[in-house]
């Protein structure tokens, strides 16, 4: 599901400034060299100066001064894997111990330590050209076409008869609750509070109480701590209500309410592009003169306003499974948005209280640029679907490193100069590099030798391995632990 912003791809535009022909450089501890303490001492100095003047020019001067940007480069990718491959993964196992599925876990494991064996060469060797930056693309383009293979091999033999079941089956979710009904629709209740004589109701109607929130049966029977904390949500529910389409194939008219349909079809572009960049593509004005928002509210009025026309309250169109994608976009869109969001809030903390970016990447960065894999992963699993959430920890940061490393500096090199420089300066770039490591060789043979039985103890295990981790990471950059410099 989609991630915050990284740090990377900001470091590498900062890097475009330099003169034609000069190496790339990516400061990848931000830790500066012995040279450049003294300035760094006088940028301190002014950070200190300008907190005496108004917040307007605080705002500016933090925009302009390198020194306050919180870009962590590498230390954002290696730092995300390590949470999430460790606290992600031992949450799903707390959550609801299962059966991994062995072939795709195994390969998903393997391919990542193949990215993460590739990043400690070129962190070790300082410099990555351009073969190598391909080679980053290209292992995840063979990565997904394995995937794709497997995938399509294991169902010819499924339909052959030649495989049989096998843990590595997609799971049915298993010992579930029944969703509980969140609006008033009466056929949300069963057959005993259907009316007796059929009745068509108005589009007015069918949007009010698709728009409702609230169970007023429900509510008249829970406490009051469950009314006040439902309270607290209505606000959240509505505003997803009215912008993520639902689909639901249990339900005999797969939960088409044409009123609320249509008007989705306005305010999911709306949403889309009023989040996309924190509204910067919606806010751009075409020729200087009509906004991009506008337009998108044009089309999509007209299109809503045809599809209101040529349907009906009773029966959903052909097409209806295509708000399902939209559904997934908005959702996703949403959960970027979150997640940006909360990132910038962590910087703006990190600004507040003086820590440095390695900290921030390793800790607040880390965690808020995974905040949406934790949270959808762990839902996912807690729906009933453990497997499923723990190939998502695999993929989403496969998909990350190889990607975001590849096309990051595959971007910034030019026909005269095909190299980007590393400066792994700070010995915790190494702390984390190697800590992500262990972690996969960790679960590359625990995993198997339960008999790819993840319980609880699995679960506990990553996560005390995780904490020692940041135990490690912290007393090495605050200097209580000294490593030797490769």
């Amino acid at each position: 599901m989609g991630q915050g912003p990284t740090g990377l791809a900001v470091v590498l535009s900062l890097a475009g400034a330099l003169p034609a022909g000069t190496p790339l450089l990516l400061d990848v501890g931000h830790t500066l060299p012995p040279a450049r303490d003294a300035l760094s001492r006088g940028r301190g100095l002014d950070c200190w100066e300008v907190r005496k003047h108004n917040s307007s020019e605080w705002c500016h001067f933090i925009r302009s001064n390198p020194d306050c940007q919180l870009d962590g480069g590498f230390l954002d990718y290696l730092g995300a894997g390590v949470f999430v491959t460790t606290v992600v993964a031992g949450g799903i196992a707390l959550v609801k111990p299962f059966t991994a599925a062995s072939r795709p876990f195994l390969r998903d494991v393997i391919f990542y330590m193949v990215a993460v064996f590739l990043t400690f060469v070129v962190l070790y060797l300082g410099r990555i050209w351009l073969g190598e930056a391909l080679g980053y693309l290209g292992l995840y383009v063979f990565y997904v076409l394995t995937v794709v293979l497997c995938t399509c091999i294991h169902r010819r033999q499924r339909r052959d008869g030649l495989a049989p079941p096998g843990p590595w089956e997609p799971e049915m979710p298993a010992n579930v609750e029944e969703p509980e009904p969140s609006g008033t629709n009466s056929g949300d209740y069963g057959e005993e509070y259907r009316p007796l004589l059929p009745s068509q109701e108005t589009s007015l109607r069918i949007l009010t109480t698709a728009l409702s929130p609230l169970d007023y049966r429900k509510w008249r029977r829970k406490p009051w701590y469950w009314r006040l904390f439902k309270a607290f949500k209505v606000p959240v529910e509505l505003v997803l209500l009215l912008t993520v389409p639902v689909v639901d194939p249990d339900k005999d008219d797969l939960n088409w309410k044409r009123p609320l349909n249509c008007l989705h079809i306005l305010t999911s572009p709306l949403l889309c592009v009023l989040t996309l960049k924190s509204g910067a593509y919606g806010l751009y004005q075409i020729q200087g003169i009509f906004p991009v928002w506008a337009l998108v509210t044009l089309v999509a009025s007209a299109l809503a306003l045809i599809i209101f026309i040529t349907t009906s309250n009773e029966e959903p169109p052909k097409y209806h499974c295509v708000f399902a994608f939209l559904g997934f976009l908005a959702s996703a869109m949403w959960i970027n948005a979150a997640a940006t969001e909360l990132v910038n809030v962590l910087r703006t903390l990190g600004i507040i209280f003086q820590l440095s970016n390695t900290v921030l990447g390793l800790t607040l960065l880390a965690w808020g640029n995974s905040i949406g894999d934790a949270f959808s992963d762990l839902t996912m699993a807690r729906q009933g679907y453990p497997r499923m959430a723990f190939s998502a920890c695999f993929g989403g940061i496969i998909f990350n490193i190889l990607v975001g490393v590849g096309l990051g500096c595959l971007l910034q090199m030019t026909s005269s100069q095909p190299l980007v420089k590393l400066e792994p300066d700070s010995p915790l770039v190494w702390v984390l590099a190697g800590t992500l490591g262990l972690s996969l060789a960790f679960s590359f043979v625990m995993v198997p030798a339960q008999c790819f039985q993840l319980g609880k103890a699995y679960g506990l295990c990553l996560i005390t391995c995780y904490l020692v981790f940041l135990c490690v990471a912290l007393l090495t950059e605050f200097r209580v632990i000294h490593f030797s410099t490769l």
